[in-house]
């Protein structure tokens, strides 16, 4: 008995020290049906898809790229960052610290942030606590900092590029709020979807239509490669599934 006990703290210890690894690769939206399904869709088949049912662009600027090659898919948990020129250190900024700690596992990080290319609105502490969250990555309108810490907890992150500036003293936040991220309206509980094509917002009162139409451009899309590699004609292609 007391070395099946000794067994189980060893293991207990093992995931502690492994850095909940599983937690967090197991942990996103796990029960979410519609988040499931958009996890295995393509970012350019869900544009496509939201530009052919209604006329809109909902991809984000092609200025938010990700820090190193990733796929997620979640909910957004959003913060929103205002310019604010202050000496009253970290209080306007609590906000965005509450938005961290109170981000469900399986969501996404979504900071919209006014001017941020200057300052590293997501950084290594930040980054460390939504990985242990279990949540799926973020997505920033400003620039990230602490890389070797991101890289290291290989945490996903898209971003508008890296700086090493603090927001201390030059914003306000507010949470779970409709921010602008990437030039697109992200409202609390939209779907978000990243690949290496870029960053889609799948409105929450839409997702089931645009599921349906990028699963359906997706097999077409797929269906495509093999009649292309045998017939060599992207004419022939085109004419049979009529798309490009």
């Amino acid at each position: 008995m007391r070395n099946r006990s000794g067994l189980i703290w060893t293991l207990v210890l093992l995931v502690v020290v492994l850095g909940g690894w599983g937690v967090w690769l197991h942990a996103q939206s796990a029960g979410d049906p519609v988040v499931e399904a958009f996890k295995v869709v393509e970012v350019a088949s869900v544009a496509d898809a939201i530009e052919q049912l209604y006329g809109t662009k909902n991809y984000m600027s092609q200025d938010i790229r990700p820090l190193f090659k990733t796929k997620f898919v979640g909910r957004a948990a959003t913060v929103s960052m205002t310019k604010y020129e202050n000496k009253e250190g970290g209080a306007p900024t609590t906000p965005m610290i509450e938005g961290v700690d109170n981000a469900p596992a399986g969501s996404v990080f979504v900071m919209g942030v006014e001017d941020g290319a200057s300052y590293g609105v997501i950084g290594g502490l930040m980054g460390t606590t939504l990985k242990f969250r279990g949540v799926a990555g973020a997505v920033v309108d400003g620039s990230a900092r602490d890389l070797p810490q991101l890289n290291r907890l290989q945490f996903p992150v898209f971003s508008a590029g890296v700086a090493p500036g603090t927001t201390i003293g030059h914003y306000r936040a507010a949470r779970n709020v409709a921010v602008t991220c990437g030039g697109v309206k992200v409202n609390p509980g939209d779907i978000v979807s990243a690949d290496e094509d870029g960053v889609v917002v799948i409105p929450r009162e839409k997702e089931a239509e645009i599921l349906k139409k990028a699963q359906a451009l997706d097999f077409s899309e797929h269906s495509t490669y093999p009649f292309i590699e045998q017939t060599k004609s992207l004419a022939e292609a085109v004419k049979k599934f009529g798309r490009i």
